[in-house]
């Protein structure tokens, strides 16, 4: 296959899938201004260029911990109706003017509740915001489809609870379920139970692991809880002695040979330290080796970043292709939470022909 060089105006009009991308870190700096004086709630500044930038300062300070305290802010704005609905509707309209024509949100309802709203009344409202954000994105001629991920906070007990709203809402745009929180000291088997109800009714999950904490949480993510994806999964690499030889320990190959794709997010593991560099980023040896790797923005705002960002990134300072570029957006259709025959439409439909307008005619992954 050739390799074919990209700019980034380019990128900008390929079509993108995001698997990996929380509500509550993707708003727009302006809104958080707006919505915190409504409510009363203080922020770092109130002018949204510098809130933006203060985000941004605050996450790259190499601690995972730290970085999720950023979201004290973005929080305080979505506990209530009117945050959520307006949170949600600009979520997938931003994700719509970047390209992107599938897309994932996470986030976990218990942490929106401190206004009044109980759970469900919080799924209930988010899943109207994203409902009207798809609809005038359809009508501006730049249709998106985004399924939920409802989570649960790993280190709180409300997991179960969580686990019970996804099943609830499966026919309502809830598409799967993740834990999230910090994984150092909070492994995912604590909450066991919530999986094995999971799989019992038929509702795929991920499991963030191996971003703060090694290969024994990937372990347990996949072998001991049943993960369809690893949410991050970048010290997967510790399980491949050399790279370059392309040997792999057992649980490589298991997520390997089995497709578990892995949510790689560049910007985010580089502000937590997972990472060192774009440029020696796992994610791109993992693709090389043949790993379903997907790329994922995680946290918008948190991280100053885009979908168009993160694969113009990884054009420039790791070396990569067009190719590159739609093997990951296929690798991320063929991991969604969809059903198979919807997968193969957006690839036959959406996929390779915007792949194919942007690019010219050349050969596909």
């Amino acid at each position: 296959m050739s390799s074919t060089r990209i700019d980034a105006d380019t990128i900008r009009r390929l079509p993108k899938a995001v698997l990996h991308d929380h509500l509550d870190g993707g708003l727009r700096p302006a809104t958080v201004v707006e919505l915190a004086e409504a409510v009363g709630h203080t922020l770092p500044t109130t002018d949204p260029d510098q809130l933006a930038a203060w985000y941004v300062e605050a996450a790259n300070s190499g601690d995972l911990v730290r970085y999720i305290a950023t979201f004290e802010h973005t929080l305080a704005v979505m506990q209530t109706r009117e945050g959520l609905l307006r949170t949600a509707e600009e979520y997938v309209l931003d994700l719509a003017a970047d390209g992107v024509v599938y897309g994932e949100v996470r986030y976990a309802p218990e942490l929106n509740t401190r206004g009044g709203l109980t759970m469900a009344e919080v799924v209930e409202t988010v899943q109207e915001g994203l409902a009207a954000g798809m609809a005038k994105a359809a009508a501006a001629g730049t249709p998106v489809r985004v399924g939920t991920l409802l989570c649960g906070m790993r280190m709180f007990d409300r997991v179960r609870e969580a686990a019970d709203l996804a099943v609830a809402f499966r026919d309502a745009g809830v598409v799967g379920f993740d834990i999230a929180g910090a994984e150092d000291g909070f492994p995912a088997a604590d909450h066991l139970a919530a999986f094995e109800h999971l799989r019992r009714e038929n509702v795929p999950f991920t499991i963030h692991a191996g971003e703060a904490h090694g290969l024994p949480s990937i372990h347990q993510a996949v072998q001991v809880c049943g993960a369809q994806r690893v949410g991050h999964g970048v010290r997967l690499t510790e399980d491949i002695p050399d790279l370059t030889d392309g040997k792999l320990g057992r649980l490589a190959s298991w997520v390997r040979d089995r497709r578990v794709a892995l949510e790689m997010c560049p910007t985010s593991n580089l502000q937590t330290g997972a990472a060192t560099s774009i440029a020696e980023h796992p994610i791109t040896p993992l693709k090389d080796l043949g790993f379903r790797v997907t790329v994922n923005t995680d946290n918008r705002l948190v991280s100053g970043t885009t979908m168009t960002r993160e694969m113009t990134l990884l054009v420039e300072q790791a070396g990569w292709s067009a190719e590159d570029l739609r093997t990951v957006t296929l690798n991320a259709v063929k991991s969604a939470f969809l059903p198979y025959d919807e997968r193969v439409a957006l690839i036959r439909d959406v996929v390779l022909p915007g792949y194919d307008a942007a690019l010219g005619s050349s050969p596909r992954a």
